[in-house]
């Protein structure tokens, strides 16, 4: 069976390269599943869950936003960052989570980057958590 070649970097370090089946990516209006044989594409992912599928093993990991683009058999993945999940840490995310939603917001941008980290704590937790 074909596999397709994921690679997932961040401005540290590439924190995946990786031979796999399948790939399941966060996008910010929903996810994509990427299969052997998929149309080029190039997309903006949101935070969320980054599965890769081989065999019937599934791998997690939290991906900070970013973008993903999609030729040939590979997926490149460029990310502020990302870690497997049973790495995150949940105090931490929930720390981060309650921090957020006291950030004033006085002006869009600090609206934009209020909604930002708000978003990416929940993100954090509800993969820990599993919901």
């Amino acid at each position: 069976m074909a596999q397709i070649n994921i690679v997932v970097v961040t401005p540290e370090t590439t924190t995946l390269e990786a031979e796999v089946d399948g790939v399941i990516v966060p996008l910010i209006d929903g996810s994509a599943g990427i299969l052997p044989g998929h149309s080029p594409m190039i997309g903006r992912l949101g935070p969320g869950e980054l599965r890769t599928n081989t065999g019937s093993t599934t791998d997690r990991y939290y991906v900070d936003g970013g973008f993903v683009q999609v030729d040939g058999n590979k997926v490149s993945v460029l990310t502020g960052r990302s870690v497997p999940v049973g790495e995150i840490d949940l105090a931490a995310a929930k720390t981060a989570l309650a921090e957020a939603e006291k950030l004033e917001a006085g002006n869009t941008e600090l609206i934009a980057i209020k909604n930002k980290s708000i978003e990416q704590a929940r993100a954090q937790i509800r993969m820990v958590e599993g919901s």
